[in-house]
């Protein structure tokens, strides 16, 4: 068996999987998301650590489930972005910066409007965000020296904690791909590194680990986890490739929509090929399996801009699929923009000033057609992304919204054809799948798509979604148009 840990934004899950796909019970626990003036959004890695050791000691608990298997390796995945500044000895260089951090937004202004986005995404597929590792590091450079000056490595969530529990410091090619990687030769780009004015800063970019490497426990490590030391430790991908490769997807075309904190539209491609786009968004990912890549956009907003509104209509997450029953489709005339991160948006365009919406507003208005119109307004928010990736067809889908019956089946109304849905920790099942390979044995990714539940759309909802998404393009356009003028 092996032990998944997956290192999500405010809560990281363990939980014990086998070779056959069988899993117990995923246990949690939360780190806390600090949220300060000036658009700054920073974690603590220590305590993201001790959320590790938490998770796994308490999955341990739960071997006798599986049959006493032997743990064979313990898989880390997690968030993605951001910026985990450390010493040698992987102690924190200050906090990290979180991929919700929108200090950097200036940053962007300027490189939008001479036109260094446009030649980075040429060059690498990136499409740049306030919260990817290109402006972070920028904006430290420029206001922050001494941070840069102390810190020994520049890194992301996934290898920052595989540095405290192995030693290894290391980077997976995924999180490497954002912003400066050649995923095709999986070595940085000199020229992007130009573009960006961080060619001073290369010696804090480790290089990415080949294909299949495995790191080893250290003794003090081990035991804090409860863990044999010398255990394999795979670090990676992070949890947007991870949650594809969980899915089952395999060959190139196959897509997959994580409706999660972040909303995730993915495809697998043999050719490491950006999305045909005017604007410079969006990701080209290196994974951990040869000629195969993945082709994202992460939009910043899925569940979380959810959250803000039940929270603000003190609604609880339970009652989502009874609310979204009571309301029609169409929201009584309720429509939204979703964009409620104070960092914008990334994908499929990239605008740090987007900010979220409802129209459509009466007296006749209830809480339900709220919920609604904002949930439809998500899975408008999926089809743009699928649109600008190029797909058409079924798709995996996966994360907490794909879990409410109701708001999957607005997906599948929007997207225009069945949602085949997972409802596990797919992240985690994405990472054991790369450990085992890793381990020489890998398994059959088919035998894994069984769990899959088929959501079928349906035709009247096609048709009535269909005119829907087309005035949420129109009001997206002229919204757009507004924001340019700030």
């Amino acid at each position: 068996m092996i032990v998944g840990v997956d290192i999500g934004t405010s809560v990281t899950k363990a939980q014990l999987i086998s070779r056959d796909g069988r899993t117990t019970p995923v246990h949690e626990a939360r780190s806390t998301v600090y949220t300060l003036p000036g658009h700054r959004v920073e974690q603590d890695l220590d305590e993201v650590v001790g959320t590790v050791e938490t998770v796994v000691r308490a999955a341990l608990s739960d071997t006798a489930q599986l049959g006493d298997e032997p743990v064979e390796a313990l898989a880390l995945t997690g968030q993605g972005d951001g910026l985990w500044l450390r010493d040698a000895g992987g102690a924190p260089v200050g906090r990290a910066l979180s991929w919700m951090d929108g200090r950097a937004a200036d940053r962007l202004d300027r490189w939008t409007a001479d036109g260094t986005l446009r030649t980075l995404h040429r060059r690498t597929g990136v499409g740049l965000f306030p919260g990817s590792a290109a402006p972070l590091l920028a904006h430290l450079a420029e206001h922050e020296p001494e941070r840069l000056a102390a810190a020994h490595v520049a890194g992301y969530c996934v290898d920052a904690v595989v540095q405290r529990l192995t030693g290894a410091v290391t980077v997976d090619a995924s999180d490497a791909s954002q912003p400066f990687l050649d995923v095709a030769t999986r070595t940085y780009d000199e020229t992007a590194l130009e573009l960006c004015g961080l060619s001073a800063h290369r010696r804090l970019l480790p290089d990415p680990a080949p294909p299949g490497t495995l790191h080893r426990l250290l003794p003090d490590a081990a035991r804090r986890l409860g863990l044999p030391a010398g255990l394999p430790v795979s670090a990676g991908p992070f949890d947007i490739p991870a949650c594809a490769f969980g899915s089952g997807i395999a060959e190139p075309g196959e897509g997959n929509l994580i409706i999660g904190t972040t909303l995730a539209a993915q495809v697998l491609d043999s050719e490491p090929r950006p999305a045909a786009t005017d604007d410079p968004a969006g990701m080209v990912l290196a994974t951990p399996y040869e000629n195969r890549y993945l082709r994202v956009m992460p939009a910043m907003i899925g569940t979380a801009g959810l959250d803000w509104l039940l929270k603000l209509l003190d609604v609880k997450i339970e009652a989502l699929d009874a609310l979204l029953v009571q309301s029609p489709p169409g929201a009584s005339g309720v429509t939204a923009l979703p964009f409620l991160s104070t960092s914008g948006e990334r994908a499929p365009f990239v605008d740090p000033r987007a900010r979220g919406r409802f129209d459509g507003l009466s007296p006749l208005a209830g809480r339900a057609d709220l919920v609604r119109a904002l949930c439809e307004a998500v899975a408008y928010s999926a089809r743009h992304c699928m649109d600008t990736l190029g797909f058409s067809g079924t798709v995996t889908a996966c994360g907490g919204g794909a879990r409410s019956g109701e708001w999957a089946r607005i997906f599948a109304g929007v997207l225009g054809g069945s949602l085949e849905v997972c409802d596990d920790a797919v992240g985690i099942r994405g990472a054991a799948h790369v450990a085992w390979s890793s381990l020489g044995t890998p398994v059959d990714a088919d035998a894994w798509r069984a769990r899959l539940r088929t959501v079928t759309a349906e035709r009247g909802l096609i048709d009535h979604y269909a005119e829907g998404y087309a005035a949420y393009r129109r009001a997206l356009d002229t919204a757009r148009e507004g924001w340019s003028t700030r």
